[in-house]
């Protein structure tokens, strides 16, 4: 059985949908963090202004929960352009691009959200699109059918995918600037917290945002998200102040440990030393073990496991690096074995 995650990168709950948007900033100024990336968007940014175009299509990629959302609307912000916001599953027929992209104005943004989903007859007609600014549909059925091609506004597409492996190449080299969106560094999420406490109005020292922090896996919505449960304990089992015992007392509480590892993670990896001392194992094999789906294995478990040093990926399957075992207080098998030997 699937364990529920308080650390998740996915985002499906309303209410957490709406604390996101609100806590989400509008320009550069308030974006904390991602310095490389805002330094080559604001220098796109004011060239394609002082030039009078659109910006070039942008491609966002990253691990779930960095912001890239949020940065597209900062683009646009920055533009002073429209944004149109979607996503690659809910464009389901040529003709529902057709409607999205009549309606755009000179300027507009198109986001595209999971754009790795876009079903392939879908992707085709936006080929053109980006490209030649054109449209070509079909009208019609059988011996009658014809093609029409329709003239679209200067638009720019800003596309955000977890997996860039899974974009199609043409797709993919229609977009004249890609940029990865990195990890946070702990001061980074730290600046977060204290300033969605500020946007909440809720009362956190330093150190106690520190924390938070430190066990947000180095993801913003996941800081944000914790900060609301640390708020639920303070406002229950004390006066609504989040100081330094209150957030571990809630934490300890969530059963997030000091590395920002939930249940679901810990299982996982012991699953690998218990049953496989410590791997490699397939990751078919793993999900299987877990009654976890590859792709959340993949997307949600993985990236910050690897990027904290506890598991690796190696062509043989993954494996549990000597870290996990030291964060985890079990024997490696080095240490059983040489004490087998001893014996």
């Amino acid at each position: 059985m699937a364990i529920e995650r308080i650390v998740t990168t996915s985002n499906d709950d309303p209410a957490e949908i709406e604390l996101e948007i609100t806590l989400r900033p509008k320009d550069f100024s308030n974006y904390i963090g991602q310095e490389r990336l805002k330094q080559n968007l604001q220098l796109a940014i004011t060239a394609a202004k002082k030039r009078g175009e659109p910006l070039d299509h942008i491609l966002l990629y990253g691990p779930p929960g960095l912001g890239k959302t949020t940065m597209a609307s900062v683009i646009a912000h920055e533009m002073g352009a429209n944004i149109r916001i979607t996503s690659g599953p809910a464009i389901e027929r040529a003709g529902d691009l057709a409607s999205l992209l009549t309606n755009l104005q000179d300027g507009d943004i198109l986001f595209i959200d999971e754009i790795h989903r876009l079903h392939r007859t879908v992707e085709e007609v936006l080929y053109s699109a980006m490209e030649d600014y054109k449209l070509d549909i079909m009208l019609g059925k059988g011996p009658s059918a014809r093609s029409m091609r329709l003239d679209l506004p200067k638009f720019t597409i800003i596309g955000a995918t977890t997996r860039t492996g899974s974009l199609a190449a043409p797709l993919r080299d229609r977009f004249g600037m890609m940029h990865r969106l990195e990890f946070y560094s702990p001061s980074e999420v730290a600046k977060i917290v204290e300033r969605a406490a500020k946007i909440l109005k809720i009362k956190i020292d330093q150190k106690a945002a520190a924390e938070l922090a430190k066990r947000a896996r180095l993801t913003p919505r996941i800081a944000n998200r914790l900060l609301k449960r640390v708020r639920d304990y303070a406002d229950v089992n004390g006066d609504g102040i989040i100081d330094t015992t209150i957030s571990h007392q809630a934490l300890a509480l969530l059963e997030i440990d000091d590395l920002g590892l939930d249940p679901g993670d810990r299982m996982l990896l012991n699953a690998i030393i218990e049953n496989y001392k410590g791997g490699p194992v397939g990751v078919e094999t793993l999900a299987a073990l877990t009654a976890e789906e590859r792709s959340t294995i993949e997307d949600f478990y993985e990236p910050y496991l690897m990027q904290v040093g506890l598991l690796e990926r190696t062509p043989r399957g993954r494996r549990v690096t000597p870290k996990a075992y030291t964060h985890l207080k079990r024997k490696s098998p080095a240490v059983e074995d040489s004490q087998t030997e001893l014996v």
